[in-house]
């Protein structure tokens, strides 16, 4: 193995060690299999571009290349050309998807679900601070300073952890950084021999010049600089970098989101922070209770915020101002005085363990009392912590209105304001125009904006053939809700996102809340809400009666009185039964029968369940093959092309190389070097004559390729020298024909045309050497066969005819 090679393995292990740091960040560990093979075919990459050999920079493009033609392959494929080629769309795509792994960072608790926006984020880190560490190292040769993008990736990681990364980490990252000095000193070493100024190699010593008296060698000893530097700063940069604080339904007491600067605005974060790992918590811990006087505890949803800012690729909040709490809030916007509506108290407790900075309470508010740092956000009349302040423990009481409107009052409704269908109805132009497109399909028939509500939430709840699995991952991207409704498997973020989109390419206003469903009832008369009450859903606006909840979601909450089509019966929703189970199990089939009650097939009676589809997750990524054979097919397609160019390139740098000093080897570098003569002129136009001399052949070049004094005088040294090897009894030894043959190139390049340079670039004609190299070998090999079959099975003779 040659010291490149092994310098090479080592910078791409001590990247991976590097990454394993990243490890323990999220749930699922199948993301670095996938970087581990993508850094083998970046690395493998390098060392064909070194061996060819190519420029060290055109080295390093060459290797970027591919990489971005990997990760195309791995995560744009759908919007690449021939599914390996970059087009903007893919790069748009890799935006998003940043931008929807940022978001995930920011709002899960370690370790995160592995969506497609992290696991690019963590794939693409490695691969680029891989193919820093390959240039550094590899490249150009200087591994010492290839230990700060080692140790920003660990550092990132150490930093992200809550307690800092563990110490096996670190020394695992260490270690792989200090393997990396040492291959390069072998390197080195091997290359130099013993170092200079040093004294005889002591017994089992690699030199004496490694020893302690100021003898190591310069890149050695700058190398043991900087990786204690970088070592140290390893050490302490964790300790500046804040960790990821718990999500929205997390027990942590970090912030959450609310204000920040002396409490004058409401950051853009997304609260949907930990939803899905408190719906699937083996113990339904409790974090609130509640008493309250409403006559229906039912329709007591415990709203936390509301999410109206929709990129196509998730919902989150968009940054408002926030205000002191009013002593009485105002009206909600939209709510006319004819529409009937309740003032209702409730009086509510935190548990100890639930910390989060939005509080949860009915909507809409029209009074709370609270102490602590508490403000208000009248858009969408939340309430926040300010400075830290958390729900850790808090007691409160709110004031709030049991809004009872009509079907004929909503079905009435008058289009709403202006200033609020132009917010509220923002659609970007990547959602998929297959969620508009069902939209209408849905809702065709419907008279108003109120029948296509009501539509829309019974397509999802009961007539869809939807399930709802806990288990399945929220996804990103822009084509998460296509796929959501392509598959029919989820849980309320699926629904409450889906519903709400589709509601906005209708023109009806839609954003989706966050919170907590009603509890269950107490014998004391209270209400306990555990963390697997955590649910969203959406909210439509309507002119005379304002946010409006509906649920889409089949086997979770209550559909409100207003979008039923029939009477609720006696026994449904009970909010003291225990929920369907949510397994992975297959359903039956759907009921088709008209006897089965909607609001009943909503809340899973009548074996309305359908059956489970299979879906990607998106934590794994494509399996292993596909990356194995994408990648190469699209090396494939990269190289292909480019292989004239790649074996000409190198064998002119073999013919030219540096040769032994003896006789033999002189001979056999000037005639290396004249073979290398005619094939550049047959690249360049000047096919090879083989009965001519090479005196006349050289005249022969000069006078069709028009060349200049210096490449003639070149052309007719290297002609001169082949004479002597092939006439002279005692040839003299000829020195600089590696530049004599150069400079023949630069002057048949200068006298051709543009599209004759580029044919000998791209398309040289002496490749068809290969072509003669390979039927030659065939032609042997068949011989060799056809004598071994001769000899295993020798022909018989004739049988004589007649007896």
């Amino acid at each position: 193995m040659s010291g490149r090679t092994r310098l090479a393995l080592c910078a791409a292990a001590a990247t991976l060690m590097a990454s394993g740091a990243m490890l323990p960040l999220v749930d699922k560990s199948g993301w670095l299999v996938q970087a581990a093979i993508l850094l083998a075919l970046q690395s493998g990459v390098g060392g064909l571009a070194r061996r060819v050999p190519l420029a060290r920079p055109l080295t390093v493009a060459v290797q970027a290349l591919v990489t971005l033609l990997l990760l195309t392959l791995v995560f744009g494929r759908e919007q690449a050309l021939a599914g390996v080629i970059p087009t903007p769309e893919v790069f748009r795509h890799f935006g998003l998807l940043l931008e929807a792994g940022g978001d995930d960072v920011g709002r899960y608790a370690i370790p995160a679900p592995l969506t497609d926006g992290i696991r690019l984020m963590l794939v693409g880190g490695v691969l680029v601070v891989g193919l820093m560490v390959d240039a550094l190292a590899v490249t150009f040769r200087t591994a010492a300073p290839a230990g700060l993008p080692l140790l920003a990736l660990y550092s990132i990681a150490a930093g992200l952890a809550e307690d800092g990364a563990g110490w096996l980490w670190f020394l695992l990252a260490a270690a792989g950084y200090l393997l990396l000095l040492l291959a390069e000193g072998r390197d080195r070493l091997s290359q130099w021999g013993r170092v200079f100024g040093g004294a005889a190699r002591p017994p089992g010593r690699v030199s004496a010049g490694l020893d302690g008296d100021g003898g190591a060698l310069a890149p050695v000893r700058t190398g043991r600089r900087i990786g204690a530097v970088a070592l140290g700063v390893a050490l302490v940069v964790p300790l500046a970098l804040p960790a990821l604080d718990g999500g929205l339904l997390d027990d942590s007491n970090g912030p959450g989101g609310g204000g920040r600067g002396g409490g004058g605005t409401i950051s853009a974060v997304n609260p949907l922070v930990a939803l899905q790992d408190s719906l699937n918590q083996p113990e339904d811990r409790e974090v609130i209770s509640y008493r309250t006087n409403a006559k229906n505890s039912q329709e007591m949803y415990l709203r936390i915020v509301s999410l109206d800012q929709f990129d196509g690729t998730t919902w989150k909040t968009t940054v408002r101002d926030i205000e002191d709490i009013p002593s009485r809030l105002p009206d909600p916007p939209g709510l006319s005085p004819t529409v009937r509506r309740t003032e209702i108290q409730t009086n509510i407790s935190a548990a100890d363990g639930y910390a989060q900075n939005w509080l949860p309470m009915p909507y809409p508010a029209s009074q709370v009392r609270i102490e602590g740092r508490w403000r208000y956000e009248p858009v969408g009349r939340a309430v926040v912590g300010d400075n830290g302040q958390t729900t850790r423990g808090v007691q409160y009481s709110v004031n709030s209105l049991a809004v009872e409107p009509t079907a004929e009052q909503l079905a009435a409704a008058p289009p709403a304001p202006e200033g609020v269908r132009r917010e509220f109805t923002k659609v970007p132009d990547t959602l998929p125009s297959v969620v508009g497109e069902t939209a209408r399909r849905i809702t065709r028939g419907a008279a108003n904006d109120y029948e296509r509500a009501v539509k829309l939430q019974d397509w999802f709840a009961s007539d869809g053939g939807f399930t709802y699995n806990t288990q399945v991952r929220a996804g990103s991207g822009p084509s998460a809700i296509a796929r959501f409704l392509d598959q029919k498997e989820g849980f309320c973020v699926h629904f409450s996102f889906a519903m709400a989109s589709m509601a906005r390419t209708l023109g009806i206003p839609a954003r989706v809340a966050v919170g907590f469903t009603p509890g269950s009832a107490q014998a004391d008369g209270t209400m306990s809400v555990g963390l697997r009450d955590a649910h969203a859903w959406p909210e439509l606006y309507f002119e005379g009666v304002g946010w409006t909840r509906f649920e889409p979601t089949p086997s979770r909450g209550t559909v409100p009185d207003y979008a039923r089509d029939q009477a609720p019966t006696d026994d449904a929703d009970d909010p003291a039964a225990p929920e369907p189970s949510t397994t992975a199990e297959e359903s039956p089939q759907p009921s088709q029968s008209s006897d089965c009650p909607r609001d009943q097939r909503q809340a899973g009676g009548c074996n309305s369940a359908a059956p489970l589809l299979a879906m990607d997750s998106g934590d794994g990524g494509p399996p292993v093959g596909m990356i194995v054979g994408g990648s190469l097919a699209g090396l494939a397609v990269l190289l292909v092309p480019l292989l004239p160019l790649l074996w000409r390139t190198r064998v002119r740098a073999v013919r030219l190389g540096v040769g032994g000093r003896t006789e033999a080897d002189a001979a056999t570098r000037t005639l290396a070097a004249w073979l290398e003569v005619t094939d550049t002129a047959w690249d360049h136009g000047i096919p090879p004559d083989e009965s001519q001399t090479p005196r006349k052949a050289a005249a022969r070049i000069v006078l069709v390729g028009k060349l200049e004094p210096g490449a003639a005088e070149s052309v007719h040294r290297v002609a001169a020298a082949v004479e002597q090897v092939l006439y002279a009894p005692q040839p003299r030894l000829a020195t600089g024909l590696p530049d004599d043959v150069r400079r023949l190139r630069a002057g048949l390049r200068a006298s051709v045309s543009r599209s004759t340079r580029l044919r000998a670039t791209l398309a040289p004609r002496s490749a068809a050497r290969v072509m003669w190299s390979l039927s030659e070998r065939w032609t042997v090999l068949r011989s060799r066969w056809q004598r071994r079959l001769a000899k295993r099975w020798p022909a018989r003779p004739a049988a004589r005819e007649g007896g």
